[in-house]
């Protein structure tokens, strides 16, 4: 359910504002409306901004650098260190894309120089010093005349790839022309110190890069800065959010509280030399939701964050569809032993990891745990575990729990259309409450028909003694229904207008539900297809496992774990997408919600938690 939200209306003095603020974010319970104005300093916030876009890169960077084998001893949160860890950052990347660059005009040096072999250029250039110029050349094999050997005093250094690599000595300023070839540049540096260069260039890269590596102790400090930041960039928009009032000198800011928390945000506000106001929601107003649920159901809530929250006026719809996300959820994994998987990787997960884990993780971990519990009952229907059958061997308790429990393809198929009749009509008594609750009774009443006439059908379906499909206790029922769909769909119209617009609904009701109801089907679909995928590894495990003992069960078990391993992601992706959609589509359609609300936010310091 959504919790019941007073607004506040708050009037400071301009000169203890930003200490009233500073006093509330302490208090940490407010959620202040942000509206545009002029009073932000927008190139400030925008200097804000930009920065903590830094910091938020060179986290990535830092975590990428983390040696995650043997993960340094993080250091303790500095929040002031971590504002100049990305100048850091950026000096050593700059220092070895530099060398980077280096070490790759380099290695193109010595791949060009590798065929000369190696000399040293100071030989080469005292022998042009002597009066014995030397010429470098490169000529394809069918282009080198041997008598070049003589005339030029040509020699030989290299062959490779149909090309000669030689030197001539002559004293012969036309020698490239004459020889229809171009002369290479004369080496400035020797093979082996190019050798040595690179080697000391990859060796400062990878000091550079250790250097980044110890960097990344820091990044409990990074973080901090990061948090600092944004609690800074969002006091900043509080603070301009303030209307200014008697020519600047009074502030006025509005917020919301959770009810539960009015009396205890009253007994500080009277203490502070402000202004305030308590009062209820009015219609207009945009009210922040926050979720109040039981143990149960606020571990569906981030299941239904993923679509979006629901308006103020609106019923929470998390606590109906949890149920029916579980059971959906175990009908479309359907394997014993996959369910079994999930509740124990997720129990295991706990118990080691046991004051380890953020709160939201150990809510998600919860939810795991609930829906392998689910997929294992539901697959009792089946008796599926690991594509095999417990059903299929001659344990007597299995053969007993099968004669109660066991549901063929066919009532499985059965199951799925009855489940899906089953929460449709429950939408449609969820629309019938939000409508009058939004928009009054009135507004209900054409949906109350349209409830009236299908649990009608459904009763004299199931129970055609106790209400015949066409007896007259029946087809009054019906005429009352047509009424109430007829000549009450939209209140204050004229009744022809009525009379259309329940013809129009009729229309998109009897197109509506029956596409509806079929979309379950997919619960039984995904269940079967899993199964069966699960059963193909197992015959491959088997067929494909040689005579050997020892080699058969290596292979059987290779087999098995890569096959299962992935047939269970699949699944288990699928299970949780489908219902899903089961949920948002079909269900949230039925029950006419909305949604559109924004999420309770109070003003806070960093860490501080949500009452």
């Amino acid at each position: 359910m959504v919790a019941t939200m007073k607004k506040f209306n708050f009037v400071s003095f301009h000169k203890e504002y930003l200490q009233f603020l500073q006093d509330l974010r302490d208090l940490g319970m407010v959620h202040v409306v942000e509206q545009d104005n002029k009073m932000v300093d927008e190139e400030q916030l925008h200097d804000k901004l930009a920065a903590l876009k830094r910091l938020n890169e060179s986290a990535k960077k830092l975590k990428l650098a983390q040696d995650k084998k043997s993960p340094l001893s993080p250091h303790p949160a500095d929040a002031e260190r971590g504002m100049h860890l990305p100048k850091e950052i950026e000096q050593i990347e700059n220092k070895i894309s530099t060398l980077n660059q280096q070490l790759q005009v380099s290695l193109k040096e010595r791949d060009t120089l590798r065929p000369w072999g190696s000399f040293d250029p100071e030989t080469v250039k005292r022998l042009e010093e002597a009066g014995y110029p030397v010429h470098f050349f490169i000529a394809q094999e069918r282009a080198y005349d041997p008598e070049w050997e003589e005339r030029y005093n040509a020699f030989v250094i290299h062959r490779e790839a149909s090309k000669v690599y030689f030197v001539a000595i002559a004293n012969e300023p036309g020698l490239a022309d004459e020889l229809q070839l171009e002369e290479m540049k004369r080496p400035g540096v020797s093979l082996d110190a190019l050798d040595q260069l690179i080697h000391t260039l990859r060796e400062k890269i990878a000091k550079k890069e250790e250097e980044l590596k110890e960097l990344s102790a820091h990044l409990p400090s990074l973080e901090a800065a990061v948090a600092e930041l944004e609690a800074d960039i969002f006091f900043t928009r509080v603070a301009g959010s303030a209307t200014p009032a008697a020519d600047d000198k009074l502030m006025l800011l509005q917020g919301w509280a959770p009810e539960e928390n009015v009396e205890e945000i009253k007994v500080f506000l009277e203490s502070k030399e402000v202004y305030f106001q308590v009062s209820d929601p009015s219609p207009e107003d945009d009210v922040p939701i926050k979720f109040k649920n039981n143990r149960f159901s606020r571990l569906f809530e981030p299941i239904a964050e993923l679509y979006m929250l629901p308006k103020y006026n609106e019923i929470d719809l998390t606590p109906f569809f949890a149920p029916f996300y579980m059971i959906f959820f175990g009908l479309s994994l359907g394997d014993i032993g996959y369910g079994a998987f999930l509740l124990v990787a997720a129990t295991l997960f706990k118990l080691v990891k046991k004051g380890k884990i953020a709160g939201p993780m150990r809510g998600i971990l919860a939810l795991v745990q609930i829906l392998g519990a689910s997929t294992m009952v539901c697959g009792l229907l089946t008796g599926g575990f690991f594509g095999f059958s417990i059903y299929e061997t001659n344990v007597p308790f299995f053969q007993n729990m099968k004669d109660r429990v066991y549901f063929d393809n066919e009532q499985m198929f059965m199951l799925s259309l009855v489940l899906g009749v089953i929460q449709i009509m429950f939408a449609m008594f969820l629309k019938i409450i939000n409508r009058a609750k939004q928009f009054g009774f009135a507004h209900a009443v054409s949906t109350i028909g349209w409830f009236v006439l299908l649990a009608s059908v459904i009763v004299a379906y199931l129970f055609p003694a106790f209400l015949p499909m066409t007896g007259t206790s029946h087809m009054i029922v019906i005429g009352i229904s047509a009424i109430l769909i007829f000549f009450f769909n939209s209140p204050g119209k004229n009744p022809f207008m009525n009379v259309g617009l329940g013809l129009w609904d009729t229309y998109n009701m009897a197109t509506g539900l029956l596409g509806d109801v079929l979309s379950y089907v997919r619960l039984f679909a995904l269940g079967l297809s899993g199964g069966i995928l699960a059963s193909v590894f197992n015959s491959l495990a088997l067929g494909l496992s040689p005579s050997n003992a020892v080699g058969g069960a290596i292979v059987f078990l290779l087999i098995f774990l890569f096959g299962h391993t992935i047939n269970m992601f699949m699944n288990v992706l699928g299970a949780f997408v489908h219902p899903l959609r089961l949920t948002f589509v079909e269900f949230y359609n039925n029950a006419e919600f909305s949604g559109g609300g924004k999420k309770y936010n109070p003003f806070k310091k960093i860490n501080q938690s949500n009452n």
